[in-house]
């Protein structure tokens, strides 16, 4: 008798081992699917609420970290590269007696300077007016009001 009792004991164990596991790998996976919506709505969410906080009809500011600033219209802030198009920079012309040296105006000037504004893509290099720049290179970026001299400048270029 005792080994049917035995054998009535242990049928009576597996059920509930099974329901364990039925219980327990429902939990892990839910737990694993909303670390995952977390981590893809944080990531995505910052890309979207920068991209949304551009004004697409102004122009912007592009600072960087090696002193240059550009202005354009940013189109994506990505979370690896910005992209800008139809851009500007600003440019330091310093009259000596011989010759004109110009130079980024990321450089200190002399009272002799004359700062103006540049199109990019007359460079030597011929580059097109379209950039991507790395994110981690980026230390701002602002929009700009319509009235700004900037913002003036670039449309007195662009009547020319």
């Amino acid at each position: 008798m005792e080994p049917e009792n035995q054998t009535h004991a242990a049928s009576k164990r597996q059920p509930r081992r099974r329901t364990a596991k039925f219980v327990i790998a429902p939990i892990v996976l839910l737990v694993l699917l909303v670390a995952a919506g977390l981590i893809g709505w944080f990531s995505h969410g910052q890309t979207a609420y920068s991209d949304k906080s551009i004004n697409k009809n102004e122009y912007q500011a592009l600072f960087l970290t090696n002193g240059q600033v550009y202005f354009g219209k940013l189109s994506d802030l990505g979370q690896k590269y910005v992209s800008m198009d139809d851009i500007y920079y600003l440019q330091v012309q310093q009259a000596s007696s011989d010759q004109q040296n110009v130079q980024p105006a990321g450089n200190s000037s002399t009272p002799n300077s004359q700062v103006s504004l540049a199109k990019l893509g007359n460079e030597l290099h011929g580059p097109e007016d379209h950039m991507f720049v790395a994110s981690d290179q980026v230390l701002f970026w602002e929009n700009m009001k319509n009235d700004s001299k900037v913002t003036q400048a670039i449309e007195k270029f662009q009547n020319q």
